[in-house]
């Protein structure tokens, strides 16, 4: 009986069946002729061939190829649109051992991902780059991309490219081949099987030059669009081989494999206790004994107000005296452009359990230090929640809310008595201690200590700090005799 050797088959790499579809899970996504199908099953077989396939991670963005997860059975990130090479260069510093792989389309790479692609190529990151180049934008219908040539006509420019207003298709390979840190680059076609051959040879060598170590490797890939060029698959080849070959001239523009120096292992991080010395912050030797509440606390905090009013600072010594207490914080800042006297707010998170979000969209704290910000966020605040106001009252034209503990409370006034009406904010910070208990004052103490590096400045906060702590105790009292 006859011995038959399988010379050709399904790369391993490639999942069993394609789950994308409920039906026809043994087929692609892509168009007939589409350029994508034979780039993928390039790469898988060169995957297959180096015996890499565990350790690859296949970086994909928005773009006809935003899919390749459905179809490489290897590590998978989705990449924002245009940052696949800074998101494959951060996978590759944090796992060095691994395989990655950039996979991006013109309208991605070429266009919104040019500064990533160019900084990346700078580097001289250690990863793979596989650039499909068809001219077009093919996933959103057919726009003009950077690599369109000139005179082809697009739904963008329907009458065709022109130079003069739209500038000249960008070379990729050309353009990175001026830098002196890629180790390869070469421009492939697939406009026939004698392209595609060289192609296959391009694409191992790219992947196998990481598995040396040798740095940067990127292969640019003419790739036929039958759909979009309104082509049959036949004709949209002969038109990579004569049209686009001739704009992007095929052949490698660098390669330095042979005398490259393996890309160097990242640095092992310092000892834990050196990092403060590095960062030029404090040591833990003098700071406070951090102890967790015991009970579960989530504290949501808007600060809002003037841009001048100290907004941001407040803000701040919240989330260093929460680090302080040992509990989970997060601060974000929002300001308008124009800064002083402009919009400003951040969120504060402080809590016992790993924060998800920084974001605080419903808070149970407001700190509104002016009437606007009372208005646009006093409908956001939490039933049950806290609102401290920087005013004699809550103003006229503001329903004040009975699902809320509301506190007016002149802030600014109160600080101006001690001499410096800037340290409103902490005032605010000291009565929303006394109402709520949320952080003791040893730590609010050692925050101040770490944010104020004035000596009169913190002599003023901790002033001002009892300030708001005896306003606040005065309010307090003056509602029970109401409520008696």
């Amino acid at each position: 009986m006859a011995e038959y050797k399988i010379l050709h088959e399904k790369a391993h790499c490639f999942y069993e069946t394609y789950e994308r579809k409920g039906e026809l899970q043994n087929q692609t996504h892509y168009c007939p002729g589409c350029g994508h199908g034979i780039a993928h099953k390039l790469i898988a077989q060169a995957i297959d061939q180096l015996g890499i396939q565990d350790r690859t991670i296949t970086v994909s963005p928005v773009g006809c190829g935003v899919f390749a997860y459905y179809y490489l059975d290897t590590g998978n990130i989705q990449a924002a649109h245009g940052r696949a090479s800074a998101v494959a260069a951060a996978a590759k510093r944090s796992r060095p051992d691994s395989i990655v792989i950039s996979y991006q389309g013109d309208g991605d790479l070429a266009a919104i991902g040019t500064a990533e692609i160019l900084h990346a190529a700078n580097r001289g990151e250690s990863i793979t780059v596989f650039f499909i180049n068809n001219g077009i934008y093919g996933m959103t219908g057919g726009q003009m991309a950077p690599t369109t040539p000139v005179g082809a006509k697009s739904t963008t420019s329907p009458f065709g490219r022109d130079a003069h207003t739209e500038g000249y298709p960008l070379k990729v390979c050309e353009l990175l081949s001026m830098l002196d840190a890629p180790v390869y680059l070469e421009r492939v076609g697939l406009g026939n099987t004698k392209q595609i051959m060289a192609a296959s040879r391009a694409v191992k060598k790219a992947l196998e030059n990481q598995v040396k170590g040798l740095g940067f490797s990127l292969v640019e890939i003419l790739s036929p669009c039958p759909t979009i060029w309104k082509l049959s698959p036949v004709a949209a080849q002969e038109r990579v081989r004569e049209e686009m070959a001739r704009v992007f001239p095929i052949g490698v523009y660098k390669d330095r494999t042979k005398d490259a120096q393996p890309y160097p292992a990242p640095k092992p991080a310092p000892p834990a206790e050196q990092i403060p010395a590095i960062l030029g912050i404090e040591s833990s030797e003098g700071m406070i004994e951090a102890v967790r509440p015991e009970k579960a606390v989530d504290w949501r905090i808007r600060v809002a107000g003037f841009g001048g009013q100290g907004v941001l600072m407040l803000g701040e010594v919240l989330a260093e005296a929460g680090l302080e207490a040992g509990l989970e914080v997060s601060w974000l800042p929002s300001y308008g452009p124009e800064m002083r006297s402009g919009t400003s707010n951040c969120h504060v998170r402080i809590g016992t359990h790993p924060i998800a979000s920084p974001l605080v969209t419903r808070p149970n704290v407001l700190l509104a230090l002016n009437e606007p910000s009372l208005k646009k966020f006093l409908p956001t605040v939490e039933p049950g929640g806290w609102v401290l106001y920087n005013g004699d009252a809550i103003p006229e034209g503001i329903e004040a809310r009975t699902d809320v503990s509301m506190q007016a409370i002149p802030f600014t006034q109160l600080a101006d008595e001690l001499g410096e009406a800037k340290a409103g904010n902490i005032v605010s910070l000291g009565a929303l201690l006394e109402l709520t208990g949320m952080l003791k004052q040893e730590a609010v103490d050692h925050a101040l200590a770490q944010l104020v590096k004035s000596t009169r400045w913190l002599e003023i906060d901790r002033q001002a700090l009892k300030a708001g702590r005896r306003a606040a105790h005065a309010r307090e009292a003056e509602h029970a005799e109401v409520c008696q």
